[in-house]
């Protein structure tokens, strides 16, 4: 079998032509591309907000152009702030706990599913699994209250009806990491484990046959055709997950800890402060941090990428 290299080499030495199903597949793909052109591409002249000291004061295009120009000076508060660290801190904290937990334990779960013999059982757990991925933060938000109001919630009234104290938890910063990360979990897990369940159920049988009849053990198989078999999904996910550690979800963290002031430092990521910043009409100052984190994040999955191609450029994305 020739190895990739050759493969490439031959086809530099084809003559290039253009044939019917190049032309099928170009406009299957054309809808798509006008979408992202459109939605994507063009938006991104507005980066040069970042770069401007910007006043609402006619059409956008007139702002944008009539605004001064101001340089650096807008980034200038993301790393000046006394509040930077605290924001750099939590964003970047917590996304490479949710990137760990995100891959671990939805391919726990998936492994776990894949070895039920019972179909209507899978089925079952599957979506009981994959239903909060559907939920809005904004109902995650109003069960949460329900059960964390310090006057009616029901874990405080279960604590006074035992004997004890209720707790002002929207008060209470050292509880909230725990929340968060549960919560984050909790409604992601079930979209997960479904990419590893699709890749797992795909997989040819004669591999479990054949491991089988040599008298592997289920932890055996797992071990060495199951994870295997799974890896280049997970170094996939695990890329496009690091792309976005510089980002979080706003409605966990905004919407769900109800914007406290008392849980600043646990809560505040740079989404919340951009969101805050666009409050308070500085939208230079909230463009370029959205633009530091495009950066950064571009950078962090190129920087992935090329890790995981040194270490098996099989499983490399590009």
């Amino acid at each position: 079998m020739s190895s990739k290299a050759e493969q490439k080499e031959k086809r530099k030495r084809l003559p290039f032509r253009w044939h019917k199903q190049d032309t099928e597949l170009t406009l299957l793909a054309l809808p798509t591309t006008i979408w992202y052109i459109l939605f994507c591409f063009l938006p991104m002249f507005g980066i040069i907000i970042a770069f401007k000291n910007f006043r609402i004061s006619g059409g956008f295009l007139s702002n944008v152009f009539n605004s001064p120009w101001v340089g650096f000076k807008n980034f200038e508060f993301l790393f000046k702030s006394n509040d930077a660290w605290i924001i750099i801190r939590n964003t970047i904290g917590y996304n490479i706990i949710f990137i760990i937990l995100g891959i671990v334990l939805p391919v726990l779960f998936a492994i776990m599913i894949g070895l039920l013999h019972s179909r209507k059982a899978s089925k079952v757990y599957q979506t009981m699994m994959f239903l909060p991925y559907f939920l809005s933060w904004v109902v995650v938000s109003a069960v949460g209250w329900a059960f964390l109001s310090f006057d009616k919630g029901i874990i405080n009234s279960m604590l006074v009806s035992m004997g004890g104290d209720p707790i002002n938890w929207y008060m209470e910063p050292s509880y909230w990491p725990f929340f968060l990360i549960f919560l984050n979990v909790w409604k992601g897990i079930g979209y997960g484990m479904v990419i590893y369940l699709a890749t797992i159920t795909s997989l040819d049988s004669t591999y479990y046959e054949a491991a089988i009849i040599d008298g592997a053990s289920i932890w055996q198989q797992t071990r060495y055709i199951t994870l295997p078999m799974l890896k280049l999904v997970i170094v996939m996910m695990f890329i496009l997950s690091v792309g976005r550690i510089f980002y979080t979800d706003f409605g966990l963290f905004y919407q769900v800890t109800r914007d406290s002031n008392s849980l600043f430092n646990v809560a505040t990521t740079i989404d919340v402060m951009v969101y805050k910043q666009l409050k308070t009409a500085t939208v230079g100052m909230a463009s370029a941090a959205a633009f530091v984190q495009s950066v950064l994040g571009c950078a962090t999955i190129l920087t992935a990428n090329w890790i995981v191609r040194k270490i098996d450029s099989d499983s490399a994305m590009m």
